[in-house]
């Protein structure tokens, strides 16, 4: 059961109360009433049970199916006397090249899967589930293992089936801790505490190992309270201990199993497609020993021990090959079968079905809820080999190398009985040749004398194996290129020249491609049911990881994600590469390299060295390289400064020719403005004096003309004119003023009136 430990100060360990909100967690057992439930309507054993009884006649014929392909790919003939029980494992010599042609393109990188977010605002939770995912499959789960297991299962009986869960494992520790008092700080004292508190807060997340060889448990405790709060206390140690409880998880992750097939049984009406399945039987064997620890299962204690059926016996359940008859006694370890049943249900009446899950041990149910895990399906995931359309199982190589099997191995059969049925190395002789001391000599191989009458060349005669017919070698050559066809794997039965790949490169090339094709296409199967559990394990992580998890990303890094920072709409894509892609992309950077790094940037050639590393899987000389900032070398150093100095000196000097060049110009532009300005007085004085000269002239003029006027009598003629017409003026003058009195005034007479 998945709780948290509260151990700080006076306080209990107390139960996490909060953890099921947002899911349902299916290592808890919730409280739930004597019908496990309160539905209107809910399943009965019988209505579940019939279910899959039903689907599981449809399915019988798979389960032959897989019978014979095992014992095809395992096959072992009887001895017969007189006869050879040879049988050549054509099938098991196919699988056995397939297993790590196909198992390596997963193993052969650390992360195996990229997450890339659907919208902007998702983009570092991608990162962080990517982050989370690879390291659960690198650590938590055994990957090589299961790869392996996924591996064999698909291509032994063409199809696997991933259960998938998640196990929480508690363990009890007790340990002595101090009691501490805390006190609220106020005033000045709680702003500057409180600035503390906030900078220890973000030390507490982004550094907890420096923040680890500082704090104490009532340092821990006061951070919390002030961050649920927003008060801040002082810590003040009581000097008194206690001993405390605590419940520590020590593993909290997702597990994968690979369950037998022919114990999973499938709605047949679902026509192939796992998502539209109505329902998924399971059958598995348990015990009360380990449906207790699980915690998820009821009404253990009616189980009746005695009447149940035996694992091994049940004819319904395919034990492991390993066990035939091996059981256990005890009541705690006794094992037997329990039925699962995960599918729709309509549990109100309503016409609408839910998604539940319902477990029992012969009339005995243990368990009924709705589905535990937060994408509401059944927790399977299902890949096929080779597709068979419309079916839920997919075929493997066996179906294809049945009859080649079988031919090859009669054919051999043949040939060892025709060389065993010789007398091979025996001797034969004629009874007249040797007499009885001669032919006590010739079997102890000393000299001998024979009968005048035998010619020994004759009478000996020496028995060899009988030659095989060339019939035999081309059925057997035929019969193997035939299945290497039908499969597209050269197992080299033909040999490891190029005869077996064709005459030409072409043909080669050709029959290379069909084969990688071929496989290329059964890998991409593969990996889409390892996409599928990314994403529901990705679904389950957002649900029942702890609070904050420490991934590390390298051998010295490690970062905090939280539980609440994994949600989010991704899309899960696999790294899945080939060695052999892998080396052609490494020789390409290589000759890329080689070509242009007498031209290139060091950071740009760095680029491709880390790529390189990293196609040979060495991710962490790819890392280094990155990261790689070369010392300076003294001597390049102190020649750069030297440079930089001269450079500088150099455009201080050019700098002080530019500003001396400047104040020449500028002393020669006032020089020209000086000059200009005096030449414009010049031109000034020029002018005045031409003024003068002309105001000379003509003042001589004037002087002249008055003299020659004078002495022709102008001049007096003109003051002649000028007094006769100032008389004239005045006569008028006289006239006009005593007419307008004459207008204006009356005559004297009228006036004295």
């Amino acid at each position: 059961m998945r709780t948290v430990v509260v151990a700080q100060g006076d306080e209990d360990v107390t139960p996490d109360s909060e953890m099921a909100k947002g899911g349902t967690d299916i290592t808890a057992s919730d409280a739930q009433s004597a019908d496990f439930v309160d539905w209107p309507n809910p399943p009965t054993i019988s209505d579940l049970q019939q279910n899959i009884d039903d689907a599981e006649i449809d399915q019988e014929d798979h389960k032959l199916n897989v019978l014979r392909w095992n014992s095809t790919r395992d096959i072992k003939r009887p001895k017969v006397e007189g006869r050879s029980s040879v049988a050549p494992k054509v099938v098991r010599k196919q699988n056995e090249w397939r297993y790590s042609s196909l198992a390596d393109p997963f193993l052969s990188t650390p992360d195996l899967f990229n997450v890339t977010p659907t919208t902007a605002g998702d983009r570092n939770r991608a990162l962080q589930n990517q982050e989370v995912l690879n390291y659960q499959f690198n650590t938590q789960i055994k990957k090589t293992a299961f790869i392996d297991s996924y591996v064999h299962e698909a291509v032994d009986v063409g199809t696997v089936i991933v259960k998938l869960g998640w196990v929480t494992e508690v363990s009890l520790v007790t340990r002595t801790v101090p009691i501490y008092n805390y006190l609220p700080a106020t005033g000045q004292e709680a702003m500057m505490l409180a600035q503390q508190y906030a900078q220890l807060v973000m030390m507490r997340k982004q550094s907890p190992d420096a923040y680890g060889d500082m704090s104490t448990p009532g340092l821990d405790h006061a951070l919390d309270l002030f961050m649920k709060t927003g008060q801040a206390f002082f810590v003040k140690p009581t000097g008194e201990e206690r001993e405390i409880t605590e419940r520590v998880e020590t593993k909290n992750c997702p597990t994968l199993e690979i369950p037998n097939s022919d114990n999973i049984i499938f709605d047949p009406s679902c026509g192939g497609d796992l998502d539209l399945a109505s329902f998924i039987g399971e059958k598995f064997k348990a015990s009360v020993g380990s449906l207790k620890e699980d915690g998820k299962y009821k009404n253990l204690d009616k189980i009746e021990l005695g009447v149940t059926q035996d694992p091994t016996t049940d004819p319904d359940y395919t034990d492991d090959k390993d066990v035939s008859t091996f059981t256990f006694k005890d009541k705690t370890r006794k094992q037997f079968v329990v039925y699962t049943y995960w599918g729709e249900w309509d549990i109100r009446g309503d016409g609408t079905t839910e998604q539940i899950v319902c477990s029992w041990v012969d009339a005995i149910m243990i368990r009924l809820e709705l589905c535990p895990f937060p994408d509401n399906k059944p927790p399977f995931v299902k890949a096929v080999y080779m597709p068979v359309r419309e079916s839920m199982f997919g075929e493997p190589d066996a179906e294809l190398l049945e009859d080649n099997q079988a031919i090859i191995g009669a054919v051999t059969r043949g040939s060892i009985d025709l060389l065993a049925k010789s007398a091979n190395a025996q001797t034969g002789m004629r009874k007249d040749m040797l007499d009885v001391t001669n032919d006590r000599r010739f079997k102890n191989g000393q000299d001998y004398e024979f009968n005048v009458n035998s010619d020994p060349r004759q009478g000996v005669f020496q028995h060899t194996y009988p030659e095989v017919p060339r019939s035999a070698y081309d059925m057997i050559m035929m019969q193997n290129i035939d299945a290497e066809s039908l499969t597209g794997v050269k197992a080299f039965a033909t040999g490891s020249g190029t005869q077996g790949l064709g005459d030409t490169a072409t043909e080669a090339r050709g029959a290379l491609d069909a084969a990688s094709k071929r496989e290329l296409g059964i890998l991409r199967r593969l990996a889409a049911g390892i996409v599928d559990i990314g994403r529901k394990v990705i679904a389950m992580n957002s649900e029942f990881l702890s609070e904050e998890e420490t991934i590390r990303i390298t051998d010295g890094t490690f970062i905090q994600v939280r539980r609440d920072d994994l949600t989010g709409s991704y899309d899960v894509n696999l790294s899945i590469s080939t060695a052999e892609e892998d080396a052609k992309k490494a020789s390409e950077l290589a000759f890329m390299y080689q070509t242009g790094n007498a031209t290139m940037d060091q950071a740009f050639s760095r680029m491709i060295l880390a790529d390189i590393a990293r196609l040979r899987k060495m991710p962490d000389f790819a890392k280094r390289i990155e990261e790689y900032q070369p010392e300076p070398d003294p001597i390049v150093v102190a020649k750069a400064q030297k440079e930089l100095e001269l450079l500088d000196a150099q455009i201080e000097k050019e700098r002080a020719l530019a500003n001396k060049h400047n104040a020449e110009a500028a002393a020669s532009s006032g020089r020209g403005h000086r000059d200009a300005s005096q030449g414009e007085l010049n031109m000034a004085k020029v002018g005045e004096t031409n003024a003068n000269a002309r105001q000379t002239q003509s003042e001589a003029d004037t002087t002249d003309q008055e003299y020659l006027d004078n002495a022709s009598g102008k001049t007096h003629l003109r003051d002649i004119d000028k007094i006769t017409q100032q008389s004239n003026a005045q006569a008028n003058a006289k006239i006009k003023e005593e007419a307008f009195k004459s207008l204006i005034l009356p005559p004297e007479s009228d006036a004295t009136e």
